[in-house]
């Protein structure tokens, strides 16, 4: 009799899915589902502020702050936001920074996604 080899044999692929608390099968686990924090702002209450400043050599850079880092995907914001700018951006800590002055592009496509803007 020849025995099988399956693919995942070995991996954790292979073994029924365990409570990570109990240690338990997930189907024969008894643990209280995990609750998670309410700490996340909507958008709806955030109060984003736009500001123009100047860097080296002349060059305009838009601001963008009073975003929550735990509430936003920052990185993922930015990406639409320098989409839709058409221009390079950078995050730095909780701000966002768009390259040229698109004070007046980014209030409006802020204010579609849900942010208060200033």
């Amino acid at each position: 009799m020849t025995t099988m080899t399956r693919l995942f044999a070995g991996t954790p692929f292979d073994r029924p899915p365990v409570c990570d608390r109990c240690g338990q099968l997930e189907s024969a686990c008894n643990c209280p589902p995990v609750i998670k924090p309410k700490h996340m702002t909507p958008r709806e209450k955030q109060t984003v502020r736009l500001t123009l400043e100047k860097r080296k050599k002349g060059k305009t850079v838009t601001v963008i702050r009073g975003l929550s880092a735990t509430s936003n995907n920052m990185p993922t914001l930015l990406g639409q936001l320098k989409d839709r700018c058409g221009a390079g951006g950078t995050l730095d800590g909780d701000t966002l920074e768009i390259q040229g002055n698109h004070v007046d592009r980014l209030r409006t496509l802020l204010g579609e996604i849900g942010y208060r803007v200033t």
